[in-house]
């Protein structure tokens, strides 16, 4: 028996252990290409589907308010951004207006690239969405995740 037991020991010490980290956000590659600075290599890849099929779109053409700024007037007590700071008062100040710039701009279509979304991406997209359909009813917005649904944002784009 005390065998049998050496025997496993052994093999549980020579097996590898696969241990999953868990690892913070994940960050695009930064890639310039045509002397633009693109934000992630799918938002290249949109680039020069686009350019090869001959549509014009502008990289980072426009920023849309969705929420306009405001005063606030009221006393908000909080703890700092880090958590380990005072918990303070951090109203009574103008909060900034929430902005949004999509990938690629033109006059009838917008096109926001993303690969994987953070965690206030799909906040920030339903916000854009409303203020499409509010100011801008005639545009069409994709947004793909890879490269082959670009290469299908393309084909939709040619057929609309």
């Amino acid at each position: 028996m005390k065998r049998l037991e050496l025997i496993a020991l052994q093999q549980i010490t020579t097996m590898k252990k696969k241990i999953k980290r868990k690892r913070g956000p994940v960050r695009a590659k930064k890639v310039t290409f045509d002397g633009i600075k693109f934000a992630s290599g799918l938002e290249k890849y949109m680039y020069i589907a686009l350019k090869k099929a001959k549509i014009h779109a502008i990289y980072e053409g426009a920023t849309f308010t969705v929420q306009d700024g405001f005063d606030f007037n009221i006393k908000s007590y909080e703890r700092q951004a880090n958590g380990k700071g005072e918990f303070k008062n951090r109203g009574e100040k103008k909060i900034l207006p929430i902005k949004y710039t999509p990938d690629f701009v033109s006059d009838s279509f917008i096109i926001e690239c993303k690969g994987r979304a953070n965690e206030s991406f799909p906040l920030r997209w339903k916000m854009f969405k409303k203020y499409v359909k509010a100011h801008l009813p005639h545009v069409i917005i994709y947004k793909p995740q890879n490269q082959k649904e670009c290469d299908e944002v393309i084909n939709l784009i040619k057929t609309n």
